[in-house]
């Protein structure tokens, strides 16, 4: 009986010490797979991002957004030129006064300035909020030529001194029109690398799918914005699809309400930013800030597989629009290129929306070009 508690004291002892020896083993290892990443590891170099009009609503709203990581990512560093006018520009100064003391760690670096050709100095991406709106008493015109005045020198900068490879959103309204300002006086800037932000009215359609089905806004995809960021715009639910708990199924077919589709929905999210001035006495901000910083990420890091975005792009044509407008399309991004999805159908009332919303545009466009 004691040789066999002696064996069992002796077993137990050794498989002790093989434990001890194992754990020992592996955290040693794992101590060194630590130091050669850490040998290895290469910082990323800070992107920098330009916000114009930044000292205002959407601006105040955005650039700690940027700075926090949701535009590109986590692990991405960033130096903020931040432009304003004269006016603005003792808020600015308190704008980065609350960077700095917010303590970001991904912010390497604040410029603020009222000098456009500071602000475009070697800038990756530009954000384009400065602009000035059509308020009571105005007419279009007077809102063009104020604008095209404005994007036109801010283009020139861009073009002369920003990083070549610089990608544009335009927030400011009227926003396709004065991306095509810009394109008109940044020539050298590729097609492909300026854009308009229809990702908020993209994003209103899911919200309001979401209220209507009481499903998460993240189970709604595919929902599309056709043609202008305006009161003309088509939210478009008929390639959009929810996802369900065996699958997935079409939007038409989970609300059941062709009437309600086919109107209300498309005023709520057409008349969406009516309805907040109204409410709030002031325009969009954080949602227009989040959207900026949804469309740029997109467009940078990609988007889901099998899902897409709405963006206001030069057309190349596709689904009948005239080339050479900045319109709305249903677009897919890989490696920071974005593609317009083809081979939709869309059938007569979509044909009609869509073709009424390019209308508007060719009016804007044939405006803006008479202010040049």
């Amino acid at each position: 009986m004691n040789m066999e508690m002696f064996a069992l004291e002796i077993l137990d002892n050794t498989v002790l010490k093989k434990t001890v020896v194992v754990f020992f083993c592996s955290f040693l290892f794992w101590k060194i797979v630590r130091y050669m990443c850490g040998l290895l590891k290469v910082d990323k170099e800070p992107v920098t991002i330009l916000v114009t009009g930044a000292a205002g609503q959407i601006g105040y709203a955005l650039v700690p957004m940027i700075a926090r990581g949701m535009m590109l990512g986590p692990n991405q560093p960033v130096i903020l030129h931040m432009l304003e006018t004269e006016p603005g520009f003792e808020a600015l100064k308190g704008v980065k006064m609350e960077l700095i003391d917010a303590a970001f760690p991904l912010l390497k670096g604040v410029v603020a300035t009222t000098d456009v050709v500071e602000a475009c100095k070697d800038v990756n991406i530009a954000v384009m909020v400065a602009g000035i709106p059509r308020k009571e008493g105005m007419e279009r015109k007077d809102v063009m030529s104020r604008n095209v005045s404005i994007y036109k020198a801010q283009a020139s900068a861009l073009e002369q001194h920003a990083a070549a490879d610089c990608k544009v959103l335009v927030v400011a309204n009227p926003a396709n029109t004065n991306a095509l300002i810009l394109k008109e006086f940044a020539p050298s800037i590729p097609e492909k690398n300026i854009t308009c932000l229809t990702r908020l009215d993209h994003n209103r359609a899911l919200g309001q799918i979401s209220e209507k089905l009481n499903v998460h806004v993240s189970d709604v995809k595919n929902v599309i914005i056709w043609g202008n960021h305006s009161s003309t715009q088509y939210p478009d639910v008929n390639h959009a699809t929810v996802a369900i708990s065996n699958g997935q199924k079409t939007v038409r077919e989970l609300v059941a309400d062709d009437y309600w589709l086919n109107n209300e929905f498309i005023t709520t999210v057409q008349q969406r930013g009516g309805a907040i001035i109204k409410a709030r006495k002031l325009s969009s901000a954080l949602s227009a800030a989040s959207a900026a910083c949804d469309h740029i990420h997109d467009w940078v890091l990609g988007t889901p597989k099998g899902t897409w975005v709405s963006m206001g792009v030069y057309s190349d044509g596709s689904y009948g629009v005239q080339p050479g407008l900045i319109y709305s399309f249903p677009v897919t991004c890989v490696k920071g290129e974005w593609s317009i999805v083809q081979g939709l159908k869309i059938d007569e009332l979509s044909r009609e929306k869509l073709d009424n919303t390019a209308q508007e545009l060719i009016e804007e466009k044939a405006l803006a070009y008479s202010c040049l």
